[in-house]
């Protein structure tokens, strides 16, 4: 595993550091959960900030732009000055980010404290791997990131429980404010037991490197998200975006390919399986995200769910994400990685051709099952490609790895929304363009039928507002030809990946190749 000639050294209680680590790990995700409870609230002049929609959008894209253009960066920090430094920084930084955004006054102020949690969240993700890499034993290394993998399960399921419990008892402020307890918890556990695991000298920092990997990124995701608005992929707030981030991204290349300390060291992607679970774990991540956007909207519109049963429902992906992920080691062994990520990006594929079967009435019992296999699949497939991502990773490289890990799946999750909003939003605005609204008698405004058109939302409000059933129901099967493109689109995303994991990842995975460190300075690494 070394590749280097250096052993990482394994702490006496691996395991407490494993429960430290996910519970860290978990925090990230918890927050995002919470977050998508917390927006109706957050949109009430009264009981919230009255947010616009496009605020309420760019609560949301400050997390997601700062963490995924950070993530590099995290990871080599975490190269840098040792996963433990690092957690730390991240968690104390995550912590008072969101006591700020509790205490927000202005959605403007919020936004600001979202995008400091995103730092937070950049600095703790890739660290998390890293400190399991490197300091469980390899026997029980494939055990340890399945659990690792399941705590992104643990946080989607828990978070709509307590963003629910919480805001039916206090003030808005609180979804972000219960972090910090957690933090709190988190930081004393970090101290406690995660070990000082820096190799035996410290890399280099590649600030050019890290400057341009960090504008890139932000770039291209910037880039993502503004596709994703509902409005025309082609214009040039999409294209100068991307165009911009793509030039910055392919000169970070550049000169991390001649760099004596890269930040991303290329020659990762030389090592069995790394390329290839890459591409596995954005396909992958693409298309779950993009799926799991038409679904909330799908069980809150035409089946007329509550926001609190739309979240019960959703929990049976997370189950299965946990299931999957707890499975995948035994399946791994008597399969092969291979096939059983192949098998996993298979069942997702099938649940998502499923949903061009459901309208209005389908039974929540299938919607339930559907969910569950489609969790399952996830978690056959995080386990095994993170697994075999790392396992020719040398440690003193392990956080540039974790962070390889940790963007293809935020680039791959903001992608998916991005494409699954597209379809959604055109096809949607398609249908409705030659639609006769009901209404129109009744004193439906040219800009209310403008709304109406353009957001299935926004129609089933003016249809309740006016009693108009009709409006509705028209809406509603609009919205529904819409998600069945769109989740057929999804579903050969899935389908490629599958191909993509029978065809890249090998059945054995060979004997790690050696990759020299480079850049190192002749400074020893202080251990505690």
């Amino acid at each position: 595993m070394t590749g280097s000639g250096e052993t990482a050294a394994v702490p006496a209680r691996p395991w407490a550091v494993l429960l430290v680590v996910v519970c860290a790990q978990m925090l990230i995700w918890l927050d995002t959960s919470i977050l998508n409870v917390a927006v109706t609230t957050l949109a009430d002049p009264a009981e919230g900030l009255g947010a616009t929609p496009a605020e309420l959008e760019w609560v949301a894209s400050a997390y997601t732009l700062v963490f995924a253009g950070g993530l590099f960066a995290g990871g080599a920090l975490a190269d840098r000055f040792g996963p433990r430094a690092t957690l730390l920084a991240g968690l104390a930084l995550f912590g008072t980010a969101s006591a700020a955004g509790a205490f927000a006054g202005s959605p403007a102020w919020l936004v600001v404290a979202r995008a400091f949690m995103g730092a937070g969240s950049a600095l703790l993700m890739p660290a998390t791997l890293s400190v399991i890499v490197q300091s469980t034993p390899e026997a029980k290394r494939t055990r340890a990131i399945a659990i690792w993998s399941s705590s992104s399960g643990l946080g989607v399921a828990v978070g709509p429980v307590v963003g629910g419990a919480l805001l039916s008892n206090f003030w808005w402020g609180s979804v972000f404010l219960v972090n910090v307890p957690i933090v709190a918890l988190c930081l004393a556990g970090v101290a406690a037991v995660v070990p000082e695991l820096k190799g035996p000298r410290r890399r280099s920092l590649d600030l050019p490197g890290l400057t341009l990997s960090v504008l890139g990124l932000g770039g291209v995701v910037y880039g993502i998200i503004e596709a994703g608005d509902g409005q025309a992929w082609y214009g040039p707030h999409v294209l100068l975006p991307l165009a911009l981030g793509g030039a910055l991204l392919c000169a970070f290349v550049a000169g991390q390919r001649r760099s004596p300390a890269p930040s991303l060291d290329l020659r990762l992607f030389r090592q069995p399986g790394f390329t290839a679970g890459s591409v596995v774990l954005l396909i992958a991540f693409m298309a779950l995200a993009g799926h799991l956007f038409y679904a909330a909207f799908y069980l809150q519109g035409p089946r007329g769910l509550s926001p609190a049963q739309a979240g019960t429902v959703m929990i049976a992906a997370a189950v299965g994400i946990v299931l999957g992920s707890q499975a995948s080691p035994a399946l791994s062994r008597l399969l092969s990685a291979r096939w059983t990520v192949a098998a996993g990006v298979l069942a997702t594929a099938a649940t998502y051709v499923a949903y061009s079967w459901l309208d209005g009435h389908t039974p929540v019992g299938f919607i339930v099952a559907l969910l569950w296999i489609q969790g399952f699949g996830m978690g056959l497939v995080g386990t095994p490609v993170t697994a075999a991502m790392m396992s020719g990773v040398p440690p003193h490289l392990a956080g540039s790895g974790s962070a390889v890990n940790s963007v293809t799946r935020q680039v791959g999750g903001t992608l998916g929304v991005a494409m699954a909003g597209s379809i959604l939003s055109g096809v949607y605005r398609e249908r409705m363009a030659d639609a006769e609204l009901p209404g129109t008698a009744q004193g439906l405004s040219p800009a209310a039928e403008e709304r109406a058109r353009a957001s299935a939302e926004a129609a089933r409000s003016l249809a309740g507002s006016l009693r108009l059933p009709e409006l509705a129901a028209t809406a509603d099967r609009a919205f529904l030809d819409a998600m069945y493109a769109a989740t057929l689109a999804v579903a050969a995303l899935a389908l490629v990946g599958c191909a993509v994991a029978v065809v890249g990842l090998r059945t054995r995975a060979p004997r790690p190749r050696s990759v020299p460190e480079r850049g190192a300075r002749d400074e020893p690494a202080q251990s505690t």
